[in-house]
């Protein structure tokens, strides 16, 4: 490189590597040069007529070819080549040119110069054309076919170029004439193009090359196969080299679709947002398919089958919820307005008419239903602008909805849209408008799910004397959706109180609704006063019927009705102060004494609802006054962050703190387990026990004689005169004679009265060792009896029986007044 240089102007290269080029005489004064390296500044490629000073002191008048080169720092680098040889003014030629180069940089930047060795003499004569008619044709074929063509000659320097070489890299035939590929077009593919220009020299035969090459920085270097064909003489010996390349258009556009349509499937709908799955459109679109793209949602997505083949007569709202433009201020990015601005679709527009007829169209600048849109709405015209010449609108459909629609334009891409275009921008529409569909469905489902889900979950929390109760539910926090657990709080006969939580396998409506019906079912069951084991035993049937009602269903997923759901019920007697369990494949309760000291009831685990055939036990146990008990789903020992032991730990931690309320122990217990949403719904149900003394509570033993029916009145009137509650006495009074004369008269002895004043309620209650449950029914006019219970069903505010292991209890509660 270096000995072409020198050759060129005779300086060595350590007299002008590292100055400025703009240094070396030209013209005399220098004038004609610094113009000319003036000219260069601030593009990527320059030709031109220069005349540098040899260093001897002739002038030489040079077309130079100059590439701006990247470097490292602030330094500005050229590569100058020439393939012309120069002569002292004034002089005639002395022989034919010999390629040379030099190196220098753009004024008023300090370079290293480079250097390229320029040899050889080109063959221009040997490749012209004749002249014969044939040879003239095939001059002119040479020149004017429809694809890029080039001959090099054995030294691998360009000696004929076409038309088509001379359009795709904006140089003359003249300005490329002795010139190697890589000086011409300064890039990698010039030089394995070269490389294999090469080979065909050495016998290598046709060459393929999947590339072409370009003036550097317009991307020309894609879409395009070259072919590299030998020239040999007669005699078979290889002179030259053709090159030929054809631009691949068509199949680098549609591979281009293609590779932004796989890349969309990744890129549209990370999120259920919808408005950032309407922005992914966008960006995915703007630059690889257009220039601008907004994207507007309408504010009631339309419903229904197949579209309407004519536009709405009214105007059409949307909502501006997506924005991109290949440039950041000026039309159309400037009029695409923001997100969420509201945007008016004239009825007739080319918008209106695509959403009414469900498909996309395209169009150009002059197309009338765009000018009179353009003329109708300002909006639109500054949105389309004066350069945007063509035009896409999309609906955005799915699952038969249209929920907007999607805009894009092209003002810088010089081609229109396409046929290919419009089908590439419904695909990536279409997954839009899925996602989001998917989106707003998932959270109208989510919303319905919640709305069901603590519809179903006790409002209020009754009144009862037995234990202070604190409740927390917290739905899961990922997208499987609200789950089927549940509390609840069931007021039962003698003062006592049922605690219920439990746990539905699965999320969404189904799980909800299926908590609801076993929730019900609990209720249903506690009012017959049923142990705890008895209880569940009843639920696992019911369960069992509902996965046998629901096995014909398609989902599977759904479809066990129940089967693999926990539950824990407790009652607490408040007289006794004794808590009887039992649990479904629930995790046990935790109960804290008076004293600090935190533990778990060791309640038998039980089978989960739904296996059918295994057995229930109740536990029971002493729960002082004041003690603590914690129920709750395993959703509050399921965080991600921490194993069992720790989530163990934590949560007795919480519980063992003293506090004035027991929403404070609800929050700490939460706060304690969990940092971020839960993975799984979480109920927890904390309840301080209380106590009923002596001193609210009377009992007494009674002979299976009817003469003792008149001394329970008596007793019960004492009572209630020492309660201070002569104003119930009446109605005790029938409600005890009753209810003992049907014990000593139906049942068996032992016989007890209990009388249980809890506040504003008085209970009425009478044991006895038969199983024989009293049943209500109408008395006839003649009839003697059968108007007992009848009575008390009228005076009572409700009635009813319980049975324990050996005997009953029939009891009857009466409202007490303010007073």
């Amino acid at each position: 490189m270096e000995r072409g240089a020198r050759q060129l102007l005779g300086y060595p290269p350590s007299e002008v590597v590292g100055q400025p080029a703009a240094r070396l005489p030209a013209d005399g004064a220098g004038t004609a040069g610094a113009a000319a390296l003036r000219d260069a500044a601030g593009r990527e490629r320059w030709s031109g007529t220069a005349a540098p000073r040899h260093r001897d002191g002739r002038r030489l008048r040079r077309e130079l070819l100059g590439h701006h080169r990247t470097a490292e720092g602030p330094v500005t680098e050229w590569l100058v080549v020439s393939a012309v040889t120069g002569t002292p003014e004034g002089q005639t030629p002395a022989g034919p040119p010999e390629g040379e180069a030099a190196g220098g940089a753009a004024p008023g930047n300090e370079a290293a110069g480079s250097t390229t060795p320029g040899s050889g003499t080109p063959r221009s004569g040997t490749y012209g054309s004749g002249t014969s008619g044939s040879g003239r044709l095939g001059e002119w074929a040479f020149r004017q076919a429809p694809c890029v063509m080039a001959v090099f000659d054995a030294d691998l320097r360009l000696v004929r170029a076409n038309a088509g070489m001379e359009q795709v890299l904006s140089l003359t035939e003249d300005q490329m004439r002795g010139l190697r590929l890589p000086e011409i077009v300064p890039h990698p593919v010039s030089d394995e193009t070269e490389a294999k220009m090469r080979r065909v020299l050495e016998g290598g035969g046709p060459q393929q090359l999947r590339a072409g090459a370009g003036p550097a920085g317009t991307g020309a270097n894609d879409g395009w196969s070259t072919s590299l064909v030998p020239l040999e003489d007669p005699a078979g010996h290889v002179r030259a080299v053709c090159l030929a390349a054809h631009q691949r258009l068509q199949e680098h556009l549609a591979r281009q679709r293609m590779l932004l349509l796989s890349e969309a499937s990744s890129r549209i709908g990370t999120t259920a947002d919808s408005g950032r799955t309407a922005q992914e459109l966008a960006d995915i679109a703007v630059p690889g398919l257009a220039d601008f793209a907004a994207v507007d949602l309408l504010d009631a997505p339309r419903h229904g089958g197949e579209p309407s083949p004519a536009a709405p007569a009214r105007p059409l709202a949307a909502t501006r919820t997506a924005v991109r433009s290949v440039l950041d201020d000026g039309p159309p990015a400037s009029a695409a307005g923001t997100a969420g601005t509201k945007t008016l679709y004239p009825a007739l527009s080319p918008v209106a008419r695509c959403l009414a007829q469900g498909h996309g169209a395209l169009y150009d600048a002059a197309d009338p239903d765009l000018l009179r849109w353009a003329r109708q709405d300002p909006e639109a015209a500054q949105l389309l602008g004066s350069t945007t010449h063509s035009v896409m609108v999309v609906p955005m459909r799915a699952h038969g909805a249209t929920l907007g629609v999607a805009l894009f334009g092209r003002h810088r891409h010089a081609e229109p849209f396409e046929t290919d275009d419009l089908w590439l921008a419904e695909e990536l529409t279409a997954k839009a408008a899925v996602s989001i569909h998917t989106a707003r469905r998932g959270s109208r489902e989510h919303t319905s799910t919640m709305t069901l889900q603590r519809s179903l979950l006790p409002q209020t929390l009754p009144d009862q004397g037995a234990l202070d109760i604190a409740t927390r539910y917290l739905p899961a926090g990922t997208r499987a959706g609200v789950g089927g657990d549940w509390f609840d709080v069931i007021p039962l006969s003698g003062a006592r109180v049922a605690l219920v939580v439990g746990d539905v396998v699965g999320h969404g409506i189904r799980a909800s609704a299926t908590m609801g019906r076993l929730r019900t079912a609990v209720r249903t069951l506690a009012d017959v006063d049923l142990p705890p084991d008895e209880l569940l035993t009843h639920l696992d049937d019911l369960v069992l019927h509902l996965s046998a009602d629901e096995s014909g269903t398609d989902d599977t997923a759904e479809s066990a009705g129940g089967i693999g759901t926990t539950c824990l019920y407790a009652v607490y007697d408040p007289v006794s102060r004794r808590c009887a369990l039992a649990r479904a494949g629930h995790p046990p309760p935790a109960a804290v004494t008076p004293d600090g000291a935190v533990r778990f009831l060791d309640v038998p685990a039980g089978p989960p609802l739904g296996l059918g055939g295994l057995p229930f036990e109740t536990f029971e146990t002493e729960l002082p006054e004041g003690s603590l008990l914690a129920l709750y789903t395993d959703g509050l020992l399921a965080a991600r962050d921490h194993d069992i032991d720790e989530a163990l730990d934590k949560m007795f931690a919480a519980l063992a703190r003293p506090a004035k309320t027991l929403d404070t122990v609800c929050d700490r217990v939460l706060t304690a387990m969990l940092n971020h949403r839960p993975d799984d719904d979480i109920a927890l149900l904390v309840a301080r026990t209380r106590a009923l003394h002596t001193d609210r509570v009377a009992a007494w033993d009674l002979a299976s004689d009817p003469a003792v029916v008149a001394r329970a009145r008596k007793h019960a009137t004492e009572q209630l005169t020492a309660w201070g509650l002569d104003d119930a006495a009446f109605i005790t009074e029938l409600t005890v004679s009753e209810l003992v004369t049907n014990a000593i008269r139906y049942g068996r002895p032992p016989i007890q009265l209990r009388l249980i004043h809890e506040a504003s309620t008085l209970t009425c209650e009478v044991f006895d060792s038969s199983s024989t449950a009293p049943h209500m029914r109408r008395a006839r006019t003649f009839d003697e009896g059968g108007r007992g219970l009848l009575l008390v069903g009228q005076l009572a505010r409700r009635w009813g029986t319980r049975h324990a292991l050996t005997g009953k209890t029939v009891w009857a509660e009466q409202s007490l007044s303010p007073g």
